[in-house]
């Protein structure tokens, strides 16, 4: 008994020896600061509050003991994968005529209902979140991606992360596909979400949304679970982040897809708000349904890019200084270029419908590849003709010549699908062209060889 109370009063002296330092939390392991009466992290009390006051120390319970594992304990190791695919991407766009160059960005798969439409290019939902246009795109999303991505990852663990990050981005880029709606007529609020016109679609910020939209339901979800810190930074915490957002894009609607964003936000609450949290214990049948959902989500990812792969139509690449200088630093030819792309493209065409002649085809496309962007609806518009300039080579034929059935119909089709692009040519060089001191000289084709 008496070598029990020397100890036991050795150990007592030496905590008092101790009182205003740093001292650890035994329940989670952090470090509580100098006269801290509790760990900021689990809520735990301390050490030096137990022993001075005289009273027992308060124990978290297992809700908070798991939230602090989960945000201290584990990897982010898909946060690191995904951010290092956007920047790959961004520096093979770059290479390959720049990732503001339209012909590359759409050839990377960029979002652009026409090739979703005519040609089921249904990989177009997918790949959008991994591209970006040009460097600070690049960098605003990746910022956002290092700071949100860990707590999600942390939190729901890495195979709920993949998922996650794949629906919302999806989710992100159907909703900018919905709110294509040219025969709208929509007001200056209408267009914070609706688009009259179909352009090039990019970026990882519908999927970030959709990140935001976890922690927010999640704060709200678990809150009783939550340390104070973390009730302050999740749940209504993410309000000012949203409403913030959401009033950049209100003044840059036009420009900002906010459809997208939108679409990613409510994805991201819907999906915390009907699935759990991981929590520390032992691994159990559910953990072996989200690795297989994670292994879909991962393979849906790959394949999409193998189609691009497959598809690839944009400028080539060169992995050279002469191209990462023109990659960085396009945008020099302007109007001039879209003249020049657009006049020629429509030359070439012409030619090859009423003559047969294919000759100009391939460098009418070189041009248009080569040529820097406009604006996003003048973008589209060229890269639409690029599509009809390469299916005109399918259908030309010597003029004279006996056609058959099938060749006819496609022969109709092609003409009226050109048609259409002129129709839309000439409502932007009369409304937005104007800007640029535009006026439309229309070239048509005959039409005579479809007989």
């Amino acid at each position: 008994m008496g070598g029990d109370e020397q100890v036991l009063a050795f150990t007592r002296s030496k905590e008092k020896e101790y009182v205003g330092r740093p001292s650890m939390c035994r329940s989670c392991g952090a470090l509580i600061g100098a006269g801290e009466d509790k760990c900021v992290q689990c809520g735990a009390g301390s050490v030096e509050s137990a022993n001075i006051r005289d009273s027992p120390r308060p124990v978290a319970d297992s809700g908070t003991s798991s939230f602090a594992l989960a945000i201290l304990g584990r990897p982010a190791t898909f946060t690191i994968v995904f951010l290092a695919l956007n920047v790959l991407l961004f520096l093979l766009t770059t290479f390959s005529g720049g990732s503001t160059n339209p012909s590359t960005i759409i050839a990377y798969g960029a979002k652009l209902n026409y090739l979703i439409n005519a040609h089921r290019e249904w990989w177009r939902f997918v790949t959008p979140m991994f591209l970006h246009l040009g460097f600070l795109h690049l960098l605003f999303n990746m910022y956002g991606l290092w700071v949100i991505g860990p707590y999600v990852e942390k939190l729901y663990g890495s195979a709920k992360f993949v998922v996650f990050w794949v629906v919302t981005g999806i989710a992100g880029v159907m909703a900018s596909y919905l709110s294509v709606r040219p025969d709208m007529h929509v007001s200056s609020v209408g267009r914070f979400l609706f688009k009259a016109v179909d352009t090039p679609s990019a970026g990882a910020s519908g999927a970030l949304f959709g990140l935001i939209g976890v922690l927010f339901v999640f704060g709200i979800r678990f809150r009783h679970e939550l340390p104070e810190g973390f009730k302050r930074a999740f749940g209504t915490g993410m309000l000012p982040i949203i409403v913030i957002n959401l009033f950049i894009g209100f003044i840059g609607r036009g420009f900002i897809d906010n459809a997208a964003h939108l679409g990613g936000l409510f994805a991201g609450a819907l999906l915390a708000l009907v699935i759990g949290y991981k929590r520390p214990g032992p691994r159990g049948s559910i953990t072996a349904v989200w690795h297989a959902l994670q292994v879909c989500a991962l393979g849906l990812i790959v394949s999409s890019f193998f189609l691009v792969w497959q598809h690839y139509d944009g400028p080539p690449l060169s992995l050279s200084m002469a191209s990462l200088q023109r990659g960085l630093t396009r945008g020099g030819d302007g109007i001039d270029g879209y003249i020049k792309s657009t006049n020629q493209g429509t030359a070439a065409f012409v030619q090859a419908f009423d003559k047969g002649d294919t000759s100009a085809v391939d460098a009418a496309v070189a041009t248009i590849n080569n040529s820097s962007s406009l604006d996003l609806q003048a973008d589209a518009l060229r890269y639409e003709l690029k599509t009809l300039l390469g299916r005109v080579k399918d259908v030309s034929v010597a003029a004279g010549t006996e056609l058959d059935q099938e060749q006819r119909m496609k022969r109709a089709q092609l003409l009226s699908d050109f048609r259409t692009w002129q129709a839309k040519n000439e409502k932007w060089v009369t409304t937005d062209g104007q800007k640029y001191n535009l006026t439309l000289n229309e070239v048509k084709p005959s039409g005579g060889s479809t007989k």
